[in-house]
């Protein structure tokens, strides 16, 4: 596809919507004869109204506003006769995009056939493939209707007369709208209530791998809603952002429109490159970039109007001035600067003013930040104490920093205070792990980290590091890598003492350190706590690393932190706290009472409780993947597993979901278990028959890996597999690694979205690591071959 210029788009809807004008102007003058029509001598083609281009421009709608309806109809010829056509939707506001619908409504007077006029013009649409929504009603029953419908009103408010009687459609705005503003406080909270239930069930635009670009939070519909808001004169309209965030929403649709060849409104993942290529833009990232810089852009004005709604609805605020901080006050139940500051001579004061905001839990007035933005001078680097304590002060306000850090990024005030702030600011990360932008989830994570505080010696540093954690993202290689080097430079500018920087740097450098090796690695095995231990280096970096996990867990997703990962990280911690500290090693691991008892059946025993499923069995080469094969067989999903031995007894949790439906019965588990340890229950034919029922994949996978990894354990080989999950997939490496005569020691199973990260600490029959080099190869693309 030819890459596409999107400047034209708009002009392109534009023509759309007049040529469609026109072609409804000939099938109405065809179907209204005489004496409803007159001869529209020096009429071209219906295009001119006869009525002002500025009559009524209503607030708030784009191309003019609602008023601005009669600019295209072919009013005149019928003034009087009684029937209009008017055009809500897409049509109505002249945004029509290829595979937009037609929204009609037929105004009349009590016209006796006006059934035949509507028929003589719906059936050529219908004929023509266009999709049409359409009605049929007098002026009281469109103000009726308007009054009764949300849906229908929002369409009203922005109707356009397309041709007939104008003084018809005119008397029809009227009285909507007129109805809309007397009845605003109802209609508005109803307003409100729709949106929410739109962003509940679609989500927010953009944080979003897959958005809805019409009804996603932050999306076309949340700017209609407030072109509503300002029809009934309660808000002004949006602002030249917004319509120029709302403009490139158009174009994204109109550009999936055409890659599609079909009225699509949801971006999904395999259309995304083709839509950016069509919209000009490198590749998808790009795209997705742009589309979360929209998105935020018209949530934040979003939230605005509603709180302009709120203070106008409910009354006067009380009058008076709450001091929060030096030069910043409460008013109105906003933050506003102190009367006689002047933000020029001050550079700290938007930290202040935004920490006051946060720790009071206030919005910071627009007109506050708007002047912050534009008249606050630079931070001297390195910072004064005072400013680093106000982003302490802010940040530790917990969930509250976030909405006046949006405010503060949204003025683009957060990228003048931290410039390498731009790197990953609205950067996707298009993984289903994450649910945020970069920057939100760096914010995010520090609001998270708030609430540690109280549990480790350096609580600012905690804060800061949660901020930077993950800013390596915004260059190329290993973000944790490259985020020590940017880590290093932001709190040199923020005037962290160099120790301070120092431990700042190591967290950033290391915060994927424990979850990784909770997860990923053996804890029973010396080597790996040595390790940690060692790129810790004290206790205090420990503390801030453990606090860190669990906040950057939580701020991920649901997806990257549970209580299976939390266990394992505290247990991790608790371990490697003992060797800095010079406490002899963990002793080996023994069977919890629990375990005992199931262990005490014989022969294998299940427990199933919710979604923690404990199998305890004599301890034998394949359990583990047996046992992942009897789950498999039953349907159910594994998102996490650990296998150990204790006294010749082998213990494996797994962390299961139901692929749909209510969890099997755990005597049915047992038993197939026990069956399938003796050799009775052919599990792969079962897998075999559910792989043959599966659909392909809807969108290309990245191949899978397999990687030796060398030093993480003297006592075993330590292979990690990452591929896309599927049913069955943990019995078929635990298979492949049978077939090669490998028994697995342990293993630490992960599935984070689609993707599996399965680490399996192996051994040969001999109960040795894997030394020899063609051994070695062989496992590797003996495991491969299984995964295909």
């Amino acid at each position: 596809m030819m890459r596409g210029d999107a400047r034209s788009y708009a002009a392109a809807r534009k023509e759309r919507a007049a040529d469609i004008d026109r072609w409804l102007a000939d099938l109405f003058r065809t179907a209204v004869p005489q004496p409803y029509g007159r001869e529209g001598r020096n009429w071209p083609g219906g295009t001119k109204s006869g009525i002002a281009n500025g009559d009524e421009r209503g607030a708030g709608a784009p191309n003019g506003g609602p008023g601005a309806a009669f600019a295209a109809g072919g009013g005149a010829p019928y003034a009087g006769t009684g029937v209009s056509l008017v055009a809500v939707g897409s049509l109505g506001r002249g945004e029509l995009a290829p595979g937009s619908d037609l929204d009609l409504v037929l105004i009349h007077n009590g016209q006796d056939d006006v059934a035949r006029i509507a028929d003589r013009i719906w059936y050529p649409i219908w004929d023509s493939g266009l999709g049409l929504d359409h009605s049929v009603r007098t002026v009281d029953e469109v103000a009726k209707v308007a009054r009764e419908d949300l849906k229908a009103v929002l369409g009203l408010i922005q109707a356009r007369h397309v041709t007939g009687d104008p003084e018809l459609t005119r008397a029809a705005r009227e009285a909507v709208l007129a109805d809309w503003r007397a009845d605003s406080r109802r209609r508005l909270a109803e307003l409100r209530e729709a949106a929410d239930k739109r962003a509940e069930t679609s989500g927010e635009l953009a944080f979003l791998l897959e958005p809805d670009l019409r009804d996603s939070r932050g999306g076309l519909r949340d700017v209609q809603a407030m072109q509503a808001v300002a029809a009934a004169w309660v808000a002004s309209a949006p602002g030249p952002r917004v319509r120029e965030a709302y403009e490139f929403l158009l174009d994204a649709r109109h550009g999936l429109h055409l890659v599609t060849a079909r009225g699509a409104d949801r971006l999904v993942l395999q259309e995304q490159d083709a839509v950016a290529g069509a919209l000009g833009l490198l590749d998808a990232e790009a795209l997705m970039r742009r589309l979360a810089e929209a998105g935020r852009t018209i949530s934040h004005s979003f939230d605005a109007t509603w709180r302009t709604v709120d203070r106008l609805l409910s009354g006067p605020a009380p009058r008076g001035r709450r001091p929060l901080a030096d030069g910043v006050v409460e008013h109105g139940g906003e933050v506003v600067l102190a009367r006689g500051v002047n933000p020029k001579q001050d550079p700290v004061l938007v930290l202040r003013a935004a920490a006051a905001a946060a720790e009071a839990g206030l919005p910071m007035a627009p007109a506050t930040v708007s002047l912050l933005a534009a008249q606050a001078p630079p931070l001297p680097v390195p910072w004064p104490d005072e400013a680093r304590d106000a982003l302490v002060g802010l940040l530790g306000a917990g969930r509250a920093a976030v909405p006046v850090w949006e405010e503060l990024d949204q003025a683009g005030i957060i990228v003048r205070l931290i410039p390498d702030w731009e790197r990953v600011r609205h950067r996707p990360q298009r993984n289903p792990v994450h649910r945020f932008t970069v920057d939100r989830h760096l914010i995010e994570t520090a609001a998270g980290a708030a609430s540690f505080t109280r549990e480790v010696s350096r609580p600012d540093l905690l804060l800061i590091s949660a901020l930077l954690h993950d800013m390596g993202k915004g260059w190329p290689g290993d973000h944790s890598t490259t985020g020590e080097v940017v880590a290093r430079d932001i709190g040199a500018r923020m005037g962290l003492a160099p120790a301070d920087v120092a431990t700042v740097a190591t967290v950033v450098r290391h915060h994927l350190l424990l979850p990784e090796t909770a997860t990923r690695r053996d804890l029973d095995d010396p080597v790996t706590i040595s390790r940690v231990a060692e790129a810790v280096g004290s206790r205090e970096a420990l503390e801030l690393l453990a606090a860190l996990a669990v906040a950057d867990g939580h701020a991920t997703g649901p997806a990257a932190w549970n209580t299976w990962k939390a266990g394992l990280v505290s247990e991790l911690v608790r371990r490697t706290r003992s060797v800095l500290s010079g406490a002899p090693p963990a002793p080996a691991p023994s069977l919890s009472p629990q375990q005992a008892s199931l262990a005490r059946h014989g022969g294998g025993a299940v427990r199933v409780n919710g979604g923690a499923v404990t199998v305890v069995a004599p301890d034998r080469p394949g359990l583990l993947w047996r046992a992942a094969g009897v789950l498999a067989a039953h349907r159910m999903v594994v998102r996490s597993a650990s296998a150990a031995s204790a006294s010749s007894t082998a213990v494996i949790e797994f962390s299961v979901v139901p692929e749909y439906g209510t969890p099997p019965d755990p005597a049915t588990l047992e038993a197939d278990l026990r069956l399938v340890l003796a050799g009775r229950l052919d599990i792969e034919q079962r897998l075999a028959r559910r792989t043959r029922s599966l659909r392909p994949a809807r969108v290309p996978v990245a191949p899978p890996r397999v990687s030796l990894v060398d030093d993480a354990s003297q006592t075993a080989t330590v292979v990690e597999v990452r591929a896309h999950d599927r049913p069955g997939l943990l019995w078929r490496i635990g298979r492949a690694f049978g077939e090669c005569n490998l028994d697995v020691r342990a293993a630490r199973v992960e599935t984070l979205g689609a993707e599996a990260v399965d680490v399996f600490y192996v051994v040969d029959r001999s109960g040795r690591p894997l030394t020899d080099s063609e051994q070695r190869t062989q496992v590797r693309e003996h495991v491969l071959a299984a995964l295909r």
